[in-house]
């Protein structure tokens, strides 16, 4: 039986970043869903936010074993696997009869999206034009919000309109795994196979000796917007229904569409800016956006309330940007997946623990008073990176979305960290 014809280096690319944005679509599709669940099933807002958290934690834990793998197996095998387990868990959402259930599908989820995200990423570096050594790390941070835009619009929409709205985005979802796993097998292999898998298998989390300076100093931003992410999936369709009185599920799934596609929009529009004016810009747009979210919800104004929003998605997009552009393009390629599997557990850890908190508080304090609290936080935590970075001596820089990740022979490039 005739074997498929290998794809070239682009479309490889793109076929790599439509994963990446699959994945992030399932990762945002039970979000609209959750206040269905805690209605229909009659749990608290924690038991909520630990259903959303489990996700995060289960994608930390595969982070930091499996996280570098494709570094030694390839990218291909761990791509491939990662999709099928991933298929795995749609089932399970489809099939969901309870909080056991849930939590099951949630933990299943992280496990195989932990162990996408570092190989997609590093694959994405390896597979970007060579005349753009920048264009792997703006599409990564483009397709990851995009996905999340895009799946929380198309899972609110379907949840309010379609047929079966607690299974069929995840039939949906399942079908679509399989195919990209499908097509995966055609995309040429970047990393030759070489030992040490199992002794990667370890848990643990480092950064290159190369960019340690460099990731420190992001990650006083990264842990605001991925905190600020992080109510937004696990919380925002609560807020809109509790306190601006909104009970559409599709206008649940918008609030979160509006700030991750906003943040797609803005690191395309600022990938030509240095990393540290995107940084700047970022969190100056996450404090304004948090602090008008809260003002939003004091005044029960939906329009204000997307508003604020908008402007916290341009402060998602570009600090994440900002964030990758100064530490990837100093990394060796074979130590990229690992690298990235780290700057997730950081991501991940500021998504997921912030979030669970706000879920058991919520019940004591009230929504309105945890939300205040969490929104404050989260603008303090993005002034402060502004102030250090403002203040931090500044050295040429190169603009983001050019910053060379690799040269064509796979040695790191040079380049100056903001």
């Amino acid at each position: 039986m005739p074997t498929a014809a290998r794809l070239s280096r682009a479309p490889a690319f793109w076929l790599v970043a439509g994963t990446l944005l699959l994945l992030m679509f399932a990762a945002a599709a039970p979000s609209p869903l959750y206040v269905v669940y805690q209605a229909r099933w009659n749990f608290s807002s924690g038991m909520l936010t630990t259903v959303f958290a489990v996700y995060a934690l289960f994608l930390l834990l595969a982070l930091m074993t499996v996280g570098s793998l494709s570094d030694f197996l390839g990218r291909k095998p761990v791509l491939i696997g990662a999709l099928l387990l991933e298929a795995a868990s749609m089932a399970l959402f489809a099939e969901a009869r309870g909080v056991g259930w849930l939590l099951t599908a949630r933990a299943v989820q992280g496990l195989a999206t932990g162990a996408a995200t570092g190989a997609l990423a590093a694959a994405l570096v390896d597979l970007q034009p060579a005349s753009s050594p920048g264009f792997g790390a703006l599409i990564n941070g483009a397709a990851s919000t995009l996905g999340l835009a895009v799946g929380a619009f198309g899972s609110g929409l379907l949840v309010q309109y379609g047929p079966s709205p607690r299974t069929l985005v995840f039939v949906l979802l399942l079908a679509a795994m399989v195919a990209a796993a499908a097509a995966l097998v055609r995309i040429p292999e970047t990393v030759a196979r070489r030992p040490g898998a199992l002794a990667s298998l370890l848990p643990r989390a480092r950064v290159p000796r190369e960019v340690r300076k460099a990731f420190v100093a992001v990650l006083p931003a990264l842990i605001a917007v991925w905190a600020l992410g992080g109510l937004y999936l696990s919380l925002a369709p609560s807020l809109v229904a509790a306190l601006l009185h909104v009970s559409n599920h599709l206008v649940g799934g918008l609030v979160i569409s509006t700030m991750t596609a906003v943040g797609a929009v803005s690191s395309i529009a600022l990938r030509a800016r240095t990393p540290r004016f995107i940084l700047a810009l970022g969190c100056a747009a996450l404090a304004v956006g948090a602090l008008g979210t809260l003002a939003a919800l004091g005044a029960h104004s939906v329009a204000l309330f997307f508003t604020a929003t908008a402007v916290a998605g341009l402060g998602f997009g570009g600090t994440f940007l900002g964030s990758l552009s100064s530490v990837v393009p100093l990394t060796a390629p074979g130590e990229r997946a690992e690298l990235f599997s780290t700057f997730y557990v950081v991501s991940y850890l500021a998504f997921s623990l912030p979030a669970v908190a706000a879920g058991f508080a919520a019940p004591h304090a009230g929504l309105l008073r945890t939300a205040v609290v969490y929104g404050v936080a989260v603008a303090a935590l993005a002034l402060v990176a502004l102030a250090l970075l403002l203040t931090s001596r500044r050295k040429p820089d190169g603009p983001a979305g050019v910053a060379a990740a690799a040269s064509p022979d796979g040695a790191a490039a040079e380049r100056v960290p903001s």
